[in-house]
């Protein structure tokens, strides 16, 4: 059987399971979005020397200002400093960062850093790190065909693609938390990718966690609509 590559070139990751880690363990929801970024470290991290080359997480949903008000001013402050102090090492690992989303409605303070860090790691050639923020998959598919229609131009499957806030599409979509559904996440990006849905709560994934994942997707045979025939035949 013809198989997918040992490792994805692309991998995304809903990181679902922070606050009910925290529950568990009697804490309140701010902890376990902290450790929710020591878990993205651990990721970044085992990402590189694993051969994944681009790296798109799932961070802050359009949806999630329904949340409570002192848990998004929380969650806006971790993100302001989470990644002013991870900046240095993204650098030193050549991590480039982007951040993915309707930025504009997010704190001007949050805006200025998250822009600083795109700069500073602008020369990143090891693995890119796409962020997203205030993100949502139908908000991505209406801009971009608002985008197409403002210009003038035909909305075609490729301009839209192409017009779309993450233009790339994921091998692999990895939900932790145990749910089994990808929250209005790269809706069109995710066409083809292949699903991964992981047990562990987001603060408890860790290495072992990646090798299960990307394993599991080298054990799958990729059609794109052909047949099984067609794709061991190289047609």
């Amino acid at each position: 059987m013809a198989t997918a590559p040992a490792v994805p070139h692309h991998i995304a990751i809903v990181m679902d399971g922070n606050g009910r880690w925290a529950r568990r363990r009697l804490l309140p929801r701010i902890v376990g979005h902290q450790r929710g970024v020591d878990a993205l470290r651990r990721c970044v991290r085992a990402c590189q020397p694993r051969g994944v080359e681009v790296l798109t997480v799932f961070a802050f949903s359009s949806e999630n200002w329904k949340r409570p008000p002192e848990e998004v001013s929380g969650l806006m402050e971790l993100l302001g400093k989470a990644v002013a102090r991870e900046v240095p090492e993204m650098q030193n690992n050549g991590v480039r960062l982007r951040f993915i989303g309707h930025l504009a409605a997010l704190p001007e303070g949050l805006q200025r850093t998250l822009a600083q860090a795109e700069r500073d790691t602008a020369d990143g050639d090891k693995l890119t790190l796409n962020v997203c923020l205030n993100y949502g998959g139908r908000w991505d598919i209406v801009q971009a065909a608002a985008s197409l229609a403002a210009r003038g131009e035909a909305i075609t499957e490729g301009a839209l693609s192409g017009a779309l806030a993450l233009p790339s599409a994921p091998d692999l979509l990895i939900r932790t938390g145990g749910e089994q559904r990808i929250s209005n996440f790269l809706l069109w990006q995710c066409a083809y990718s292949e699903l991964f849905f992981s047990s562990y709560l987001w603060p408890d994934f860790d290495e072992a966690a990646l090798d299960e994942a990307i394993a599991d997707f080298a054990a799958r045979e990729r059609r794109f609509g052909k047949t099984s025939e067609q794709v061991q035949g190289g047609a």
